[in-house]
This record gives structure tokens, C-alpha cells and sequence, in this order.
């Protein structure tokens, strides 16, 4: 059955002024989903904005393709904010997790989500990235590896929601 998540995060990010980082959300996120491909369940899936599939960490090292695809991938700017609304669709069946003696469940029993964005500093005129994810003890503020700068601060999760 086609399951449907909805993933929500918002940052507080500095006034503009003229250290300006352009930070914006990169179009990838990481989610944990229960895979009947492989019929492991909190597998770790790696999704990208326009791929046909998504990539399930499977195991021992050997990924493979899983049935989902980012839907919508929307961001929101205000004066000192930034917002993400990222939708994630995905084919799930029910089965059993030998290994752990578990039944899968969707969402899986613990979800979590990590996000990714970019930056570029202007003084040393290098692009960087850092992520933020839903396990993270909060609040977290991220500065830039260069100069310093502050880039952004969450004091909140991000929201994972099962859309009926």
C-alpha cells in the first residue's frame, strides 16, 4: 500500500546583513522506513528531490533500490527563518523481521529524518553543508566552519507525521 509522510522543520537563521552565507535546504533527506524489500524494519533510506527511488541502507553494506520518491519538497524564507515541508511517498507491505522478531510497521516503530543543507561562506569562498535530524538534543546552532558565523539555530525537531 502506498504510504504517504509528511516532514516539517523550521530554523531560525541571523538577519542578512552583509555576512551573507546563502543557506538553503539541499533537495536529500535520510529517513527511517520499514523495508519489505529486505524485510528489515528502521532501515536507514536515502531519498534526493526528482529520483525515481529511493536507496535502502540494507545489509552489510549492500544497498538496493526501495519504492519511494520525495513528492513535494517546499521551502518557505522570512526575514530571519527558514522552513521546510518535504512529502515522502513510498510502497510498504506487511512482513516480518526475522532477525529483530518483529513485525513491520509504518511508519516504523521509531521514526526519524535527517535533513541536509548548504552554505557558502564569502570570505573563504568555499561550500560546506551540515545536517540536522529529528535524534538531535536541542536547541542546536550551527556555525560556519570557516568564519564563524552563525548560520541557524532549532530549538525544535523535525516533525515526521503519517498523512491518512
Amino acid at each position: 500500500m502506498l504510504r504517504t509522510i509528511e516532514i516539517t522543520a523550521d530554523l531560525t537563521t541571523p538577519s542578512r546583513g552583509e555576512v551573507f552565507h546563502n543557506l538553503h535546504w539541499q533537495k536529500k533527506l535520510d529517513l527511517s522506513v520499514d523495508c519489505f524489500i529486505c524485510e528489515r524494519i528502521g532501515r536507514t533510506t536515502h531519498l534526493r528531490h526528482g529520483e525515481e527511488s529511493m536507496v535502502c541502507s540494507g545489509d552489510q553494506g549492500v544497498q538496493h533500490p526501495a519504492a519511494g520518491r520525495v513528492a513535494a519538497f517546499d521551502v518557505t524564507s522570512e526575514r530571519e527563518r527558514t522552513m521546510l515541508r518535504a512529502v515522502v511517498d513510498y510502497w510498504w507491505a506487511p512482513f516480518h523481521d526475522v532477525e529483530r522478531d518483529t513485525p513491520a510497521t509504518a511508519p516504523t516503530h521509531a521514526p526519524w529524518v535527517r535533513l541536509h543543507l548548504g552554505y557558502l561562506c564569502p570570505e573563504a569562498r568555499q561550500a560546506e553543508a551540515f545536517s540536522i535530524q529529528s535524534t538531535m538534543v536541542l536547541p542546536v546552532s550551527e556555525t560556519c566552519s570557516h568564519c564563524a558565523h552563525p548560520l541557524a539555530t532549532t530549538t525544535r525537531s523535525p516533525g515526521i507525521r503519517l498523512l491518512p
